[in-house]
């Protein structure tokens, strides 16, 4: 399985957009690089290309798989933005995430692949794979009493992190709307990327 395995910092620093949630990387305001170079007015292309980078790096995913999600968006009816980030929101990973199972989006990928998380009372180990409404998605029991779990749950409490609406009661209650998503991305424009080639 390929990754990106570097600086997670200078992935936020680059897009100028916190990625992982974590504003850290502010520390220092310019692109990453000895010299970073600003060359002016961006182009309309390089602009759809910075937005596609950024949310595939939101999501922890390479281009390919990303391609694939897109193809999927376009065939089903109904809007392709919408159904390109319900597609991206709806993997297991992510859901792992952001029902709080895991502290970031990297560590929610290990769980998966590791099998610590079952899907509907059985262990699933496929990161990628994407979820319907009625899906539950809890810890294997065995990994219940990892000192882990402990921690992560009372961060949770301490930082009284909410889960979005469509991720209650430790089910995919519904498909997420627009609204319930990341308003910082704009999918039009990785719409238009794509649409182009």
């Amino acid at each position: 399985m390929a990754r990106y395995t570097g600086p997670k910092w200078k992935l936020s620093r680059r897009e100028n957009y916190d990625l992982f949630g974590d504003n850290k990387w502010r520390k220092r305001p310019t692109l990453p690089g000895q010299h970073p170079v600003s060359r002016g007015r961006a182009s309309n292309y390089a602009v759809q290309f910075r937005e596609k980078q950024k949310v595939k790096r939101m999501y922890g995913i390479l281009e390919k798989q990303f391609r694939n999600i897109y193809t999927q968006a376009t065939k089903a009816t109904g809007n392709t933005g919408l159904r390109l980030l319900q597609l991206l929101e709806l993997r297991l990973d992510n859901v792992v995430y952001k029902m709080g199972l895991a502290k970031n989006i990297f560590q929610a990928r290990q769980f998966v692949t590791h099998g610590h998380i079952k899907v509907n009372g059985e262990k699933a180990s496929i990161p990628s794979m994407t979820l319907k409404p009625g899906d539950s998605v809890e810890y294997a029991q065995r990994f219940l009493k990892s000192p882990m779990v402990q921690l992560i749950s009372t961060e949770n409490k301490a930082a009284k992190r909410n889960t979005p609406k469509w991720l209650e009661n430790g089910k995919v209650e519904s498909l997420p709307t627009r609204e319930m998503m990341d308003q910082g991305i704009n999918e039009q424009l990785i719409i238009e990327l794509y649409s182009r080639q």
